[in-house]
């Protein structure tokens, strides 16, 4: 796929969804195409020769791809059903008797899923702090994991790791280093660029930034990797390919995808300083605060803004942050994060104990709607506790 430098900026990328034109209408918005078999010649070769059947690949899945893969200045890029697809793939190459060093404090669906994937698998879990880069790199360097992976930032405890240092400590020991950068998308932070092997987004969050598409993505700094072409076999013999139509939605997201975060940061970093000085609030998470423990983290390896996503403790505990949520007129109580509308979750009531995530913590997503109504609407359900 893409084996070569990235030379535009990732907003002009996105714009023009990778220099793309339809070579047969000449259209500049790319066409869908839902067959899932293709046709083969009166020799029995096929028409065109990299569409055989839907499971293996389309054209709209290669275009996506090949944007994502610019956005990223990645050689290669795959795209699954969902994000816990991705993280699947991920790990398939792991065998009995492997060692995975994963970040502790990462998303909960993944952390559940690993456990229980190892220990079926016989596979070495290790889950250890990356936010104390010191003690990780040690873990790195004692244990010899086959594959590291960590998540910045992290969702829902907002903390960044230091991407750079592990990569090296992985170079050292002969890791694989993987980086869960969901929360920030492209446009804020490239892993690859600060030296992971594969970047992993859920583009079902901000990527495809309208609620509407399921899909996840892989994408890695060297395709002739073992590793990666373990992969791409998993994937072509496995089946989590995304449809043709949600790779086609995705692309139409992606268009807009700079703007939207540069709308999203803004309205996120306006909040995150209105509620860190309400009288509701017990403590905001936001990497955008000069507070925040990993603000000069956030500054070395993020650029153009610092994310959409925080998490706030209200002032009390359960009942009080139910009844925040409850009281809210418009910024939506749902799952997931990244899209054009606002939402909160009680991250308690999700992860349950798994995680010890406080049971006062209210995870939210910014939109892009008008900042001041955002917080008026804050505002009013703070005052309502």
């Amino acid at each position: 796929m893409a084996d070569k430098p990235n030379q535009k900026q990732v907003d002009t990328i996105a714009a023009r969804a990778n220099g793309y034109t339809d070579p047969n209408s000449g259209g500049v918005v790319p066409p869908i195409q839902p067959s899932t078999t293709f046709l083969r010649d009166d020799a029995y070769n096929l028409v065109v020769p990299e569409n055989s059947y839907g499971r293996d690949n389309n054209d709209q899945v290669r275009l996506a791809e090949e944007i994502l893969c610019s956005l990223e200045g990645g050689q290669d890029t795959l795209l699954f059903a969902t994000g816990m697809a991705a993280i699947a793939a991920l790990v398939e190459p792991l065998k009995s008797g492997d060692t995975l060093l994963l970040q502790s404090g990462c998303y909960w669906g993944t952390t559940a899923y690993l456990r229980k994937v190892c220990a079926h698998r016989e596979i070495a879990l290790i889950e250890a702090d990356a936010t104390d880069t010191s003690a990780f790199c040690e873990s790195v360097a004692s244990e010899r994991p086959k594959l590291v992976l960590v998540e910045t930032p992290s969702n829902p405890w907002i903390r960044l790791c230091d991407v750079p240092r592990i990569s090296q400590a992985c170079k050292n020991s002969g890791s694989l280093l993987a980086v869960d950068a969901t929360a920030a998308t492209p446009v804020l932070m490239q892993p690859l660029q600060l030296g992971a092997d594969i970047v992993m987004h859920s583009a079902t969050k901000a990527i495809n930034g309208h609620s509407d598409v399921l899909a996840g993505v892989l994408t890695c700094k060297n395709q002739n990797s073992e590793h990666w072409q373990e992969i791409m076999a998993h994937r072509a013999g496995g089946g989590a390919i995304l449809s043709a139509h949600d790779a086609w939605m995705l692309i139409r997201g992606m268009r807009t995808l700079p703007l939207r975060i540069e709308r999203m940061c803004e309205n996120a970093l306006a909040i995150a300083e209105f509620l860190s000085s309400h009288a509701a609030v017990q403590e905001v998470w936001y990497p955008g605060l000069s507070s925040h423990v990993d603000h000069a983290l956030a500054d070395q390896h993020m650029s153009g803004g610092y994310g959409y996503l925080m998490s706030f403790l209200v002032k009390g505990g359960r009942e009080e942050a139910l009844t925040f949520c409850r009281y809210l007129d418009g910024i939506h109580r749902a799952t997931s994060l990244g899209g054009t509308e606002s939402l909160v979750e009680h991250r308690h009531t999700i992860e349950g104990e798994l995680t010890g995530c406080p049971e006062n913590l209210i995870r939210l997503s910014a939109g892009i709607e008008n900042k001041k109504d955002l917080i008026n609407e804050l505002d009013q359900a703070l005052r309502s506790i």
